[in-house]
């Protein structure tokens, strides 16, 4: 099926063959603004020096968990909006998610910012999703600039799916921490900065794992699929990219990626780590590593966006990993479906 459409650049034709699942960006964006901002867990943890802001608690000035997520959103896209040294009226669409019902703090958090918006619900996954769907909004000549952003809060995503923190439920060694935290990201047609130039669209892999602690092994057959179906689409093999990060597996995730594409006769060992085990240091009790939508949220606006201004890193491909239970379906005793989207991004 062929795709025509236009762009300021001039026409461009996108060939989509029967089978892929990647898209190669004709005018591909740039990265031209991030920030983040952390509770105080992350700011102890190893990539302090590389968050913008670190707040002294987890509920700051306000009443509630869910409202500090929402401020931490709000501050996040905010501030990725100054450092490109634009204008809030100056971005196009706003694209936006986190873990809680409704989305919650999302919308709260979009309030007073007075752009077009689109919520997305990808777990884990979303800041990935954010990035693909902007650059196609951006490529598609749909736009001048987008802002990505992506919230997670360690208590209020307890409370919801799992225990309330009160309780003091003991956690099992495979379980995961939920990053507190919130990115913003800057995309724009024109600028300086490190590009999008290729992104996967996951699918949906189940393997009918149940149990909520287990996200880490829940969620690696999809990376797995996803990093698969990238190489078979565009023919660029590991070796390709300086490093290929996912998002949010942990430790004991991060070791089944490596098994799994063994079996597949490549080893990625030497380029291949995962954002759930760069957050925390060890003797912080987060058992199998970090999770949340600002896990690969603040690693990539942070140490990896600075790696890749710096020259340091060339070429990385991001996995967004989502594990898409709920509450509802736990309590139904369904499996958990699971998803990740890759984003290459290259420096100039």
């Amino acid at each position: 099926m062929k795709v025509e459409f236009m762009t300021e650049q001039g026409e461009n034709t996108l060939q989509k063959k029967q089978g892929k699942q990647s898209i190669v960006f004709a005018v591909p964006p740039y990265v031209t603004g991030t920030a983040n901002i952390v509770g105080p867990m992350e700011g102890q943890g190893l990539l302090a020096s590389y968050y913008d802001k670190i707040m002294e608690d987890t509920i700051g000035q306000h009443p509630s968990w869910e409202k500090c997520e929402s401020f931490m959103l709000e501050w996040a896209v905010k501030e990725a909006v100054a450092k490109d040294s634009s204008q809030m009226d100056e971005i196009d669409y706003i694209l936006a998610g986190d873990l809680l019902n409704q989305l919650m703090s999302t919308h709260f958090a979009m309030r007073s910012l007075g752009r077009p918006f689109l919520g997305l619900y990808g777990a884990c996954s979303t800041l990935a999703e954010g990035l693909l769907l902007g650059s196609v909004l951006l490529d598609g000549g749909f736009g001048n600039k987008v802002a990505v952003g992506v919230s997670s809060h360690h208590d209020a995503a307890e409370r919801q799916y799992r225990f309330p923190t009160e309780q003091g439920v003991q956690r099992p060694p495979i379980s995961q921490w939920t990053v507190t935290g919130a990115a913003g990201t800057v995309l724009s047609l024109t600028g300086q900065g490190p590009r999008i130039t290729v992104a996967t669209v996951g699918k949906i892999v189940d393997l009918g794992i149940k149990d909520p602690n287990a996200m880490g092994p829940a969620m690696a057959p999809a990376a797995v699929d996803t990093l698969w179906q990238h190489i078979q689409d565009t023919g660029r093999q590991p070796a390709y990219y300086d490093m290929i990060y996912t998002g949010d597996l942990g430790r004991v995730g991060k070791k089944l990626v490596i098994q799994l594409m063994q079996e597949k006769g490549l080893d990625i060992t030497a380029n291949y780590e995962d954002c759930g085990c760069m957050i925390y240091r060890g003797e912080q009790d987060t058992q199998s590593g970090a999770s949340g939508c600002a896990s690969s949220g603040i690693v990539f606006t942070g140490y990896l966006y600075r790696q890749l201004q710096a020259g340091n890193l060339k070429k990385i491909l991001l996995m967004g990993t989502g594990s898409l239970h709920s509450t509802t379906s736990y309590q139904q005793k369904e499996s958990i479906p699971c998803i990740a989207h890759a984003v290459a991004i290259e420096a100039e």
